[in-house]
């Protein structure tokens, strides 16, 4: 059942940065957007999120937003490979790990023991603290004093929503994003919750789509709410940039979520061919279905490419694109090792160019590469939708058609994710999207050429 709300007030915490954004509940435009860094403490005891910094500026974000148009509902998306850990007081037992961290090769190993196999979870191995189970094995090994003390864990999501309402929960789309802690096909924790013994301290399971309650009366004096706000569970932001697609779209649609991370979900794909070594998974989208998705630090990856260079407009890069394209200039993955399709391979330019344009555009080429590589491997169907910041890179979007021979939309949509946690309260909401269908001569040929040397990197 549809809900009527005015105006949505979206916590949008990614790995980089960390938004509040202020979504017309009719039209689903973006009102307001206010930003910050997401800043990492390096310890002690190890690196972990400043939150009660991200807390004061949700907080003010949230003052701001009420004291202008007002918000009449609240929801919540964040990065997924984080949990939280509470006390019996409600307060953080342990700070939220980040999961850049790279634990020691013994505790690594111990772990990799532990973990239960790709065929029970979907979930490959991955570096330092992306498996949430790795963090809670590394947490309770490495300081057992502090651990003892946890009474409650919390997806992160939820840990926002729970400094607001004061009800604690999980939630599936982040249980399901690579945690080793549950079970897509069958909807349940996986037997490694038993393994590391921590069963009964997990937050009660709520549906994304749940009102936990209103905004306390001490959070809401603070904001200068002159209503009760609800605030809902919330969810992980790829499967926030996924929900208006699958409303929209229906199965079998593929799409590209973009940011920090590139995440591709093939809605309707089947899984039997997941390779577990190239960062292929599945994904639990806000319905609590299963979604295999493959992926590569993407946003990453763009920003160290193409570091202090500016941008050129469509039609100098499009002509540097042809002379990258002919001249066979390339780049080789992986620009951040250890992740994405090609985890064992380090970056290397083939005949590197000197112009920024052409830099720019073999840059787009690359991530255009790696995206289709992610789609054969998980073996997505239909349209193709891509949200996030690659949405707006011309050049991407043309090779991503071409390479694919598939529909490409771009969602217009500046802020995917605060979209979809906006969903979850009811509204109805219609995405815009741009249709793409220009093609790039010569791709294809290059496309092979960057296929063999890839595999041989």
């Amino acid at each position: 059942m549809s809900q009527s709300f005015q105006r949505i007030a979206v916590i949008d915490i990614g790995k980089t940065n960390a938004k509040v954004v202020l979504v017309d509940g009719m039209t689903g435009t973006e009102l307001a957007v206010r930003k910050t860094a997401n800043a990492v403490i390096p310890g002690p005891p190890y690196p972990h999120f400043d939150v009660e910094a991200l807390w004061a500026f949700l907080l003010a974000s949230l003052r701001e937003f009420a004291a202008g148009p007002g918000f009449d509902a609240l929801s919540i998306t964040t990065h997924g490979a984080s949990a939280a850990l509470l006390d019996d007081e409600g307060s953080l037992a342990m700070p939220v790990l980040d999961y850049e961290h790279l634990y020691p090769d013994a505790t690594s190993q111990a772990y990799g023991k532990l973990r239960p196999h790709f065929s029970e979870t979907f979930s490959p191995a991955l570096t330092g603290g992306l498996n949430v189970g790795a963090q809670l094995h590394y947490q309770k090994t490495t300081f057992p004093d502090q651990f003892d003390k946890v009474a409650t864990i919390l997806t992160y999501p939820q840990y926002w929503a729970y400094r607001l309402t004061g009800v604690v929960a999980n939630e599936r789309t982040s249980l399901g994003c690579h945690t080793d802690l549950w079970h897509p096909f069958e909807g349940r924790y996986s037997t490694l919750v038993d393994t590391l013994g921590i069963r009964e301290r997990m937050a009660p399971l709520r549906s994304a789509f749940d009102a936990l309650g209103p905004i306390k009366p001490e959070v809401a004096d603070t904001i200068g709410l002159k209503i009760p706000v609800p605030v809902y569970c919330g969810l992980h932001d790829s499967n926030a940039s996924l929900l208006p697609h699958l409303v929209g779209f229906g199965s079998p649609c593929t799409v590209v979520s973009t940011g920090t991370w590139v995440i591709c979900f093939g809605v309707g794909a089947k899984p039997q061919r997941l390779d577990l070594s190239r960062d292929t998974l599945v994904n639990v989208d806000a319905n609590g279905q299963a979604v295999p998705s493959a992926r590569f630090m993407g946003g990453r990856e763009w920003d160290l490419l193409t570091r202090d260079m500016a941008v050129v407009p469509i039609e100098e890069e499009l002509i540097a694109a042809t002379a990258v394209i002919d001249a066979g200039s390339m780049i080789l993955p992986s620009v951040v090792k250890g992740t994405g399709p090609f985890p064992n391979s380090h970056v290397r330019w083939i005949d590197e160019p000197g112009s920024v344009s052409e830099r720019l555009a073999a840059a787009s080429l690359y991530e255009a590469l790696m995206t289709q590589t992610c789609l054969d491997l998980i073996e997505a169907k239909g349209p193709i939708i891509v949200e996030g910041p690659f949405a707006a890179n011309q050049l991407y979007l043309r090779a991503l058609h071409t390479l694919t021979k598939r529909p490409v939309h771009a969602s217009a949509a500046t802020t995917g994710t605060a979209i979809g946690a906006a969903l979850l309260t009811g509204i109805t909401l219609d995405v815009k999207m741009r249709s793409i269908s220009n093609a790039l001569e010569g791709l294809e040929d290059y496309a092979r050429l960057w296929r063999s040397r890839a595999g041989e990197n």
